[in-house]
């Protein structure tokens, strides 16, 4: 009895001691809400897995600060680079316009003329400026036919169709910005680079996989279902145009948000392999250099000249009016659309990150004699996974046919200078950039850190400089990656008649070296008399600053 009695005193006294030494409950009335309050329902499908996952990867890139930071990012998961299949400027495979505008999500408009919109730019300087540009033509043909002939330099046709071009477009350039500059200032303040370096890399979906990604799905079970489903390519572009113009503010976008949402403008879908037309494969970081490095306050794209000499090697293998056309059109798309996603680089958007608006250039393909003109407007980014069929957005490019500046020259004279070219170009030069009012132009950008210099912290600007200038550079690194040598493949994997030999090599731990994180190598060594007053054990290693 006596017991039964102390629990019933004891009992109540330990629980309001207790309770005053918790911390305060949940009031009853903050314990229900009005309505339920659910989790997220999340389909665990291994697709929709794989979605988030790369959604998630999407955000991370967005939220990092500065331009050279989300460059690191997006090379972060590979430490000897993507496979990329490499599109080079001066090399045009046969019959790849379809591919080229997959890749690109372009809709190829073809016409005599350019666009509409170009009506309204004024050409009144054109009759003064053709006076000095038939003279400036005769001189630069005459002066290299002579340099050339003086010493002695027996020259390939595509080399003197190069040089010619290289250099009727500068003088082209050098007389339509004297003549031009006092009416219109953007011209005056605009900044010109002679044969930058143009790179570009962005994923594309849709395209059926390798034969290795089926025989590896295949094997298991629960892959098997996927064997067939199209992967994800890293596509790469590399070229050096003659001539390029940049000014402060973008150019006025052709059409509307949602007139590239139309469906009729077309593009073909291109589901193979690329090297069944002869697209070459090597690995690369994915590098996005638009001719100069981020910082410039010249960062939006006016006009590109780009030399079509290569044409006449290519012309060899496949003749035809027709071929040349279609290598033209592939040729301008491809430049077009490398050069405007490198400047969307670096106002913060990325391949997994779209545009917020259109970004617009205009691009010039010449051999000196015959010119063809684009205008390209890029509105989406997102062509990877999903978004190749689900994105509707298009990027839309204007073309002209080629035409001729001249007929021919004669006694030293030009004969039949076209002045429609002469007008095309002033009208390109005319198309004045503007300000895009009510419109953040960097919205994935830090307010206070754009770039890399922005940062106060001496080690981790340097650190991050070292870093992004390599990883552009795409030079190869000093280990190359591990290989498997075809003794291993015969004696090792197919047959297994090695079995005494130690297990040292990737393949028998289960490593894949070409999944190898940029993170994962080891750090900068210091040695210790750089760090005397440390102890031995520390400090060893220099500090990283990985996005």
């Amino acid at each position: 009895m006596r017991l039964i009695f102390l629990k019933r005193i004891i009992a109540p006294r330990a629980w309001l001691q207790a309770r005053s030494f918790s911390s305060p409950a949940v009031q009853e009335d903050d314990e229900y809400t009005a309505s339920p309050q659910y989790p997220p329902i999340l389909d665990l499908s291994y697709k929709k897995k794989l979605d988030r996952r790369f959604e998630e990867n999407s955000t991370e890139i967005r939220n990092v600060k500065t331009v050279e930071e989300k460059q690191l990012k997006l090379n972060m998961p590979r430490y000897y680079g993507f496979k990329t299949f490499v599109f080079h400027e001066d090399h045009i495979p046969y019959n790849c316009l379809p591919i080229a505008q997959h890749i690109t999500k372009t809709h190829l408009i073809q016409g005599k003329e350019l666009p509409a919109y170009y009506q309204n730019v004024s050409t009144e300087n054109l009759e003064t400026i053709a006076k000095d540009i038939e003279e400036a033509v005769l001189m630069e043909l005459e002066g290299i036919r002579k340099s050339y002939e003086l010493r002695e330099e027996n020259l390939e046709d595509h080399d003197k169709a190069n040089l010619h071009a290289s250099a009727i477009v500068k003088s082209l350039s050098r007389i339509l910005n004297n003549s031009l500059a006092h009416q219109y200032p953007h011209i005056a303040d605009s900044q010109v680079d002679i044969e930058p370096r143009l790179e570009a890399a962005w994923r594309v979906g849709g395209m059926v996989p390798p034969n290795e990604v089926k025989r590896v799905r295949a094997g298991h079970h629960f892959f098997k279902q996927f064997e067939n489903d199209p992967i994800d390519r890293v596509i790469g572009y590399l070229g050096a145009p003659i001539l390029t113009l940049r000014s402060q503010l973008p150019l006025p976008s052709i059409i509307s948000a949602s007139e590239a949402e139309n469906p009729a403008l077309e593009v073909p879908f291109f589901k193979y392999d690329p090297r069944v037309i002869g697209i070459p494969v090597e690995y690369r970081h994915a590098a996005n250099i638009p001719g100069f490095w981020p910082g410039d306050s010249h960062t939006f794209g006016l006009i590109s000249f780009l030399k079509t000499g290569h044409l006449k090697k290519r012309s060899v293998v496949y003749p035809g009016e027709e071929n040349v056309t279609e290598a033209l059109n592939v040729q301008g798309v491809l430049a077009s659309y490398a050069w405007l996603h490198s400047q969307a680089n670096y106002l913060g958007f990325t391949t997994l990150n779209d545009l917020t608006y259109p970004l617009v250039t205009q691009t010039v393909l010449t051999n000196g004699q015959d010119f063809k003109f684009f205008t390209y407007q890029l509105n989406t980014l997102l062509m990877h996974g999903n978004h190749t069929t689900e994105n509707p957005k298009r990027n839309v490019c204007w073309t002209t046919d080629n035409v001729k500046l001249y007929a021919e020259i004669n006694d030293g004279k030009i004969v039949g200078l076209n002045e429609d070219v002469l007008k095309m170009l002033l009208q390109f030069y005319g198309n004045a950039p503007a300000e895009r009012l009510g419109i953040n132009m960097r919205p994935y950008l830090s307010q206070e850190e754009k770039i890399i210099a922005d940062y106060e912290d001496d080690d981790k600007r340097q650190w991050l400089e070292r870093e992004y200038k390599y990883i552009m550079t795409n030079r190869p690194r000093l280990q190359p990656i591990d290989e498997i040598y075809a003794w291993e493949k015969i004696y090792k994997i197919d047959h297994k008649t090695r079995p005494m030999d130690k297990r040292l090599r990737f393949f028998e731990l289960f490593k894949k070296p070409w999944t190898k994180r940029l993170d994962e190598r080891p750090a900068r060594y210091i040695p210790k008399a750089c760090r005397p007053d440390l102890p031995k054990y520390k400090g060893r290693m220099a500090k990283e600053y990985w996005p």
